[in-house]
């Protein structure tokens, strides 16, 4: 701090956990920044950034004051492993492949038993190995920000699941933020970067299995313009992004998804899923840095929202409930540390922009046997 008091008129320094906070008013001649606040700025030992919108010349330094966490990568390494394999598995079964658990009785058998079973999960690699993409961009997005304002996160923890009870193979991935969050910029900024992240590449694998995906003339079953074309009988939703780019590629018609259109599918339904604006989904994160204490209002709104989808699609009603079991039985979103300090213009646009991408991807009743 030494070589940086100078040039502010006031600062004051908040200690938490691992990290040391500066929150500093900047004097006017160096506003800007000066050329020598830029290069003492540069020495800095951490993440920094402009608060204008808190006051003319608010600058935030941020220092890490512990050393780096030894992470056990080799527990994340083996989840998303074991999480790769139980997606391989769900894809072969989209693609229609009979899969079974190998079991050798003779050692001598193993080598072609492996052999024969790897044939079988073959079809289902692109579906895991896309599915697999998108959430570890989702996750990959968390991470990344979290790191750019110095919060100590843990890497994602990939959960597997038998495809024989969950179709995908997957209960998704998660990651831990082990230090408070300081205002509503970096919430918004973590929050809103994994489903943006996740959509992009849920975005791209869709298009790719569109164009090899097939149109139905009959048969169709439920009304609905997708069916996963295993022979599963899984009828899928429409969202309004869905459903334009169904008809920019292909016309008002009903589709016979290719595994890669479903595994777009799914990142554009997981995307949807985190972002509807309750408890501490990252729509709630999202919904808590645009409004501030209000979202203590609204979320039981929402709430409501989601029990009367219920009405339409039952697995509403679970998911509800799985909210709440996040939030510990709390709709409303844990106070960040300064919440005073309002969210800078440019970021509104981005929640609000944000919260429109949920409208996109939204489906009341995403699938149907």
């Amino acid at each position: 701090m030494s070589s940086l008091s100078s040039f502010f008129v006031y600062w004051r320094t908040i200690v938490v956990r691992d990290r040391e906070i500066v929150d500093a008013v900047v004097h006017p001649d160096h506003r800007g920044p000066s050329p020598e606040l830029r290069q003492a700025l540069d020495a800095w030992p951490g993440p920094r950034y402009w608060a204008d919108d808190d006051g003319d010349g608010r600058l935030v330094l941020i220092r890490t004051l512990s050393k780096p966490r030894r992470e056990r990568w080799w527990l994340h390494a083996l989840l998303f492993l074991a999480t790769f394999g139980t997606v391989w598995m769900g894809g072969a079964l989209v693609a229609g492949s009979p899969v079974t658990l190998p079991f050798v009785r003779d050692l001598g058998l193993l080598v072609p038993v492996l052999r024969d079973w790897f044939e079988t999960l073959r079809p289902g690699l692109g579906f895991a190995i896309a599915l697999m993409g998108i959430l570890l961009a989702h996750e990959a997005g968390h991470y990344v920000l979290a790191k750019r304002y110095g919060i100590d996160t843990s890497p994602p923890y990939f959960l597997p699941f038998p495809p024989m009870i969950n179709i995908i193979g997957t209960l998704g991935a998660f990651i831990r933020l082990r230090s408070p969050i300081l205002d509503r910029r970096q919430l918004l900024d973590i929050g809103a970067a994994g489903p943006w992240a996740g959509f992009v590449v849920a975005l791209l694998v869709l298009v790719v299995g569109l164009l090899q995906s097939e149109v139905v003339t009959q048969g169709t079953g439920p009304t609905s313009q997708y069916i996963v074309a295993s022979g599963l009988h899984l009828y899928l939703g429409d969202s309004p992004i869905l459903a334009v780019i169904r008809r920019g590629l292909m016309g008002d018609v009903t589709v016979a998804m290719h595994p890669l259109a479903f595994a777009g599918w799914i990142g554009l339904f997981v995307t949807m899923l985190n972002l509807l604006p309750v408890g501490q989904l990252d729509g709630g994160h999202v919904l808590y840095a645009l409004v501030g204490d209000r979202q203590r209002t609204l979320a039981p709104l929402f709430f409501v929202a989601v029990l009367a989808l219920s009405t339409v699609w039952e697995f509403w009603l679970v998911w509800a409930i799985l909210v709440l079991l996040l939030g510990r039985g709390r709709l409303s979103h844990p106070a960040v540390m300064d919440r005073h300090r309002r969210l800078p213009r440019d970021r509104r646009w981005f929640g609000w922009g944000t919260l429109l991408l949920f409208v996109a991807t939204f489906t009341p009743a995403p699938f149907q046997w």
